[in-house]
């Protein structure tokens, strides 16, 4: 066990629930850290049932592409926690995570905080601390109560596809679970989103009015259609002509499409056609519609094909199933 796996192991003790939606306990330990969520680069906020860590990869994709050094936060971790923070664009460094983790650790002083919380707590305070472009955050759970949402004012906010999932946290019903969702937006915060139910778009677009946030739905601010050897995006900016996305699927279209248009809202100066191309073309994101070439991929009869893939909800479950009929077409 690394030192900080052994760190992790230890908070588990500092509250009885792994999961406890508040930002009560959030806003404590952050107080007592200096605040470092409000001394972060410019954050583009991620929300969703599924395709929030695509969106997170194109995100990261364009901006590196671009030049830009880039701050991550994503959940849960493949194989190892320091997956879920990279630091300027590379993973954070074991020693670099556990010394921030006994310094978060005895800044909270024993106070009940969910494992989450106290990580996400040490992700900030790195995050502040090492000098970044862009932080892409991704939400844990939900989103209104995530303890991600103590970011008070992003450059812009993103909302992939909203299905059934949580719902023991969220509530049982789409419109229940797209207000937690939608918890996120900001005032005067343009807000991405790609294909959603109509309950959940109509749930979303109706929070989008009362907070004041502007509201970028597919179909309406923006489209991404298939064309000859790729990709066709246009919003009221313009046309981009864009190679197919690294990332297999059609659902990663969608995905694609809400990175480009959170970050044309935003609209920062580094913002290239050449820097969204390469970064479509360039994405990585393990574990989604992956296809294995190692030892156990070897062992299959010859013509075969091992793929993995992460989905675990309804709604990834349809997504592979469409990927799966266009492999029979």
């Amino acid at each position: 066990m690394t030192r900080s796996e052994a760190i992790i192991d230890r908070l588990h003790a500092l509250h009885p629930k792994l999961i406890d939606l508040s930002l009560g306990r959030m806003e404590r330990c952050l107080a007592t850290l200096g605040h470092p969520e409000r001394h972060l680069p410019p954050v583009v906020h991620v929300a969703g049932t599924n395709g929030k860590g695509s969106t997170c990869a194109f995100l990261r994709a364009i901006a590196e592409a671009a030049g830009l050094r880039v701050h991550v936060y994503t959940s849960p971790h493949l194989v190892r926690f320091h997956e879920r923070i990279r630091l300027a664009g590379r993973p954070v460094e074991e020693e670099v995570l556990a010394a921030a983790l006994e310094e978060v650790e005895q800044a909270n002083a024993g106070a009940p905080i969910t494992v989450f919380e106290i990580t996400t707590a040490v992700a900030f305070h790195l995050f502040a601390r090492v000098p970044a472009d862009l932080l892409v955050l991704e939400v844990g759970l939900g989103g209104r109560l995530d303890a991600t949402n103590v970011v008070e004012r992003p450059v812009a906010t993103a909302i992939t596809s909203v299905s059934m999932d949580h719902m023991d946290f969220l509530g049982d019903t789409l419109e229940r679970i797209a207000f937690e969702k939608a918890g996120i937006l900001k005032p005067d915060v343009p807000c991405a989103t790609g294909a959603q139910d109509a309950a959940a778009l109509a749930v979303i677009g109706a929070h989008a009015q009362v907070v004041g946030a502007p509201l970028l739905a597919r179909g309406e601010a923006w489209r991404m259609d298939p064309r000859p050897g790729g990709l066709r995006y246009a919003d009221a900016r313009g046309v981009l002509e864009l190679p197919p996305p690294g990332l297999p699927g059609p659902h990663q279209m969608d995905n694609a499409g809400i990175a480009i248009a959170a970050l044309r809202a935003w609209n920062p100066p580094w913002l290239t056609e050449m820097a969204v191309a390469a970064g479509l073309a360039q994405v990585e994101w393990p574990a989604r519609l992956q296809r294995l070439t190692g030892r156990l991929a070897a062992m299959l009869p010859q013509g075969w094909e091992l793929w993995l893939d992460g989905g675990h909800n309804p709604g990834a479950g349809l997504a592979l199933a469409e990927h799966l009929r266009r492999w029979r077409e």
